[in-house]
């Protein structure tokens, strides 16, 4: 597998856009690896041509995580509505013509997601959708790939991924002994799962 750097990405995906046609494009990676970053810079390069709709939209409400159990788990994989997600991404490959498709966005302030938060116009030509489990080959997260025409898993190296959780855990008010086990109890289990689905990624993206 191919291990490049984000311009020899970028200029990968421009010259793939079509103008009347759209583009569905995956940034797998292990938390804190820096998706949400790098999704951004793409969406600097195209300005109007391109929406970042993240995988973090579908969490399932904190109320329901904690009837279900689950709330000490947030961000495993049975913790998002992973079938309403495969079933967003369908909808916005087939860029359904003179319709405003929503999406939903988590809001990290709140720890909920806000439903019809993200519009994607049907004249846009990258959809960049971002997130833990793209490339996960279980339950409803299987259907994932097929909907995305390419799929980068984002690398980082491991000490400073876990820095950069535990600074983000404790931005949005966690104590630093509260953001250290987050990221050993819940994060790292997460990563490990996340890890061992690179092998389906396209390319590697350092």
């Amino acid at each position: 597998m191919e291990t490049v750097v984000l311009e020899q990405a970028l200029a990968g995906v421009l010259a793939k856009l079509v103008p009347g046609q759209r583009y569905m494009l995956g940034l797998a990676g292990a938390p804190g690896a820096g998706k949400s970053t790098v999704a951004q810079r793409l969406l600097d390069a195209l300005p109007g041509r391109a929406v970042v709709v993240p995988m973090d939209g579908y969490h399932l409400a904190n109320a329901e995580l904690a009837r279900l159990g689950r709330a000490g788990r947030k961000g495993a994989p049975d913790t998002f509505d992973s079938a309403g997600y495969v079933a967003m991404l369908a909808r916005l490959r087939q860029r359904p013509p003179h319709e405003v498709v929503y999406a939903p966005e988590y809001r990290r302030e709140i720890e909920e997601g806000v439903a019809g938060a993200i519009a994607v116009p049907p004249e846009i030509e990258l959809v960049i959708t971002e997130g833990n489990y793209l490339l996960l080959d279980q339950g409803h997260w299987a259907g994932v790939r097929a909907q995305l025409d390419a799929v980068w898993y984002v690398d980082v190296d491991s000490e400073l991924r876990r820095e950069r959780l535990a600074a983000r855990h404790m931005r949005f008010g966690r104590t630093a002994e509260q953001a250290h086990d987050w990221v050993w109890q819940t994060d790292e289990p997460n990563a490990v799962l996340v890890e061992a689905s690179r092998v389906r990624a396209d390319l590697v993206l350092r």
